[in-house]
């Protein structure tokens, strides 16, 4: 499968050692990382969630949590593109000098080293500040609605967070995992990283028409032009392939 991942995902590599270890140091760096905000939004989630099933309408509190799951989805899709992707001039301005210095480096250092475990998911501190005020704002209205809606957020987005994990460093034989992993590798390529925001569904990016060509889509499907489902060769991703092979060479 030619799909351009190689110049992305090859440019950077550890001074010493194989990369399979290098890969595996950074795997627990990248779940160090996540373990602190897992914990925290779990809780936070689990309380909230027992909260509205206990209320005198669960079922509605159930609905709130579950709309959570999409509203997630379309923040996650907007943050990527507009912000991670976003540019930010620095200027003499308070704010704008903080965005070009907080945000700008954050995202473009987890493309130039994909594999870096220090910027493959985000921290606790992340969007505490935020969350800290959507929290008690969301108490304004019964536990069962806007409480459950963010509790079903902020979960999702603790899920997010763990595939954007597995998609770098994780294997599995799941049919549609293995599509998500494809996809997302391809966004790390020069070809792919206009498009291709969704992480967790592609969805997002049929809807605001930023999908990757049809011919890329092609390639990154495991269907033949009959429609039937043909299982890859390769046994692990191409990307790490790459990488590996790379590396040997040096």
């Amino acid at each position: 499968m030619s799909t351009g991942l190689a110049p992305a995902l090859t440019g950077y590599r550890p001074m010493e050692g194989s990369f399979e270890a290098y890969k595996r140091e950074q795997s627990r760096i990248a779940r160090r990382r996540l373990y602190p905000l897992t914990v925290f939004y779990t809780t936070y989630a689990l309380i909230i969630t027992l909260l509205g099933l206990r209320s005198a309408h669960p079922w509605i509190g159930l609905v709130f949590y579950l709309a959570g799951i999409p509203v997630w989805s379309l923040v996650e899709y907007l943050f990527h593109r507009y912000v991670l992707h976003g540019r930010f001039p620095s200027s003499k301005g308070i704010i704008r000098r903080f965005l070009h210095e907080r945000l700008d480096p954050l995202h473009r250092e987890h493309h130039e080293r994909p594999f870096d475990g220090w910027h493959i998911s985000g921290e606790l501190k992340d969007i505490l500040p935020l969350f800290f005020l959507a929290a008690p704002f969301s108490f304004l209205f019964p536990v069962h609605t806007l409480p459950a809606l963010l509790a079903g957020v902020v979960q999702s987005y603790v899920g997010e967070e763990w595939i954007h994990y597995f998609l770098h460093f994780g294997k599995s034989r799941n049919r549609y995992f293995r599509h998500l992993k494809r996809y997302h590798l391809y966004h790390h390529s020069p070809r792919g990283m206009e498009n291709g925001y969704g992480i967790t569904s592609g969805f997002w990016d049929l809807v605001f028409r930023t999908q990757y060509p049809k011919p890329v889509r092609n390639s990154l499907s495991e269907r033949d032009r009959n429609g039937i489902y043909v299982r890859k060769k390769m046994t692990r991703s191409e990307a790490s392939k790459l990488l590996h092979d790379r590396f040997k060479k040096r």
